[in-house]
């Protein structure tokens, strides 16, 4: 995405552009214990995403082509899965760019991290070896993913949405 700074998507496509280089660092430092590859679409579901994200991966699209995608057969399936590829992979959302990654959150009751990262990966890793600098720092992201969305939402349409408002993905088309 190549936008201006007075876009409304401008501080979205920063964000996006942080994690995937964080991203790209996090698979140099785990790739032998990371899975996923093209194809590989366990984690792929119907999802919801706030407005922000909505409108910056609409606003890159060609809608058309997407209309014609064949509709998956039930309601838990991503919308844009097409034989097992991803078919808005460079406008996908902050979720779909950071899953399968070692994800570390702060835990419900704020005393230590949690781990997250998908089951076919990490499978002969000992996760005690798990720290702050080698895995993805969600709770910072999903913060600053929130403030950014929270402006978006506060000038777009008049407030038509709230910051708290998702949106599904499948809405695209």
């Amino acid at each position: 995405m190549t936008k201006s700074e007075d876009s409304p998507f401008a501080k979205y496509d920063r964000l996006r552009k942080k994690i995937d280089k964080i991203g790209k660092s996090m698979e140099k430092v785990h790739g032998q214990h990371l899975t996923c590859k093209k194809g590989c679409d366990l984690c792929c579901m119907s999802i919801s995403v706030f407005p922000i994200e909505f409108y910056a991966i609409k606003a890159e699209l060609d809608l058309s082509n997407l209309s014609e995608l064949p509709l998956p057969g039930n309601d838990i399936d991503c919308r844009y899965l097409v034989d097992h590829n991803c078919a808005i992979y460079p406008s996908r959302p902050v979720i779909c760019r950071t899953h399968g990654l070692p994800l570390l959150y702060m835990s419900f009751d704020a005393d230590d991290y949690e781990l997250s990262c998908c089951e076919l990966n990490f499978t002969d890793f000992d996760f005690d070896d798990f720290n702050e600098e080698n895995t993805f720092p969600m709770d910072r992201i999903n913060s600053q993913l929130y403030a950014i969305n929270k402006e978006f939402v506060a000038t777009y349409e008049g407030g038509k949405y709230y910051e708290t408002d998702r949106i599904s993905l499948a809405e695209l088309v």
